[in-house]
């Protein structure tokens, strides 16, 4: 998928179309896909030639409630979004496992995401994984009673339904 604006030159002697293509990786949960979700993603594709997101198995979701949705059904719905070229599940174990086989040449976190842009960067550079962390903005709600929280979402079908 190409992502330029248009106005690539395909005559430069220095660009090899052997060349490989960047890479960058968003990571998430992604339950209950919302706008903000599909914010995020948009923004991480602007980081490569190609997108790469991986999908948190619910075993390794310990730093809030668990997925509503199974892992795969996750990966399928976050894979169907135009931004992303590919949507994997995450290693059971080991979070880098997927990042090594990928090798980003950007990580992208959610503006929200609980890791700190430092410790991964630490813990990459310790791996020899060669990759820049960045962080992705925030979207702000484009009406009033737009949700752009999974917990929030699942807040107002309780309220609404439970």
């Amino acid at each position: 998928m190409n992502r330029g604006d248009g106005d690539e030159t395909l005559d430069d002697p220095d660009e090899s179309s052997d060349s490989e293509p960047t890479r960058a990786v968003a990571q998430g949960t992604f339950d209950i896909l919302h706008p903000g979700h599909v914010h995020y993603l948009r923004e991480a594709a602007e980081f490569g030639d190609e997108l790469h997101v991986i999908v948190a198995r619910s075993s390794n979701v310990s730093h809030k409630e668990s997925p509503v949705l199974p892992a795969r059904q996750r990966r399928d719905v976050v894979d169907a979004i135009d931004a992303v070229d590919e949507a994997h599940l995450g290693h059971e174990s080991d979070i880098f496992v997927p990042i090594e086989r990928i090798s980003p040449d950007t990580i992208v976190l959610g503006y929200d995401q609980h890791h700190d842009e430092e410790a991964v960067q630490a813990a990459l550079d310790e791996r020899g994984i060669d990759c820049e962390v960045t962080r992705a903005g925030p979207r702000e709600p484009k009406y009033e009673e737009e949700l752009l929280s999974t917990g929030h979402i699942v807040d107002r079908i309780l309220e609404r339904r439970g």
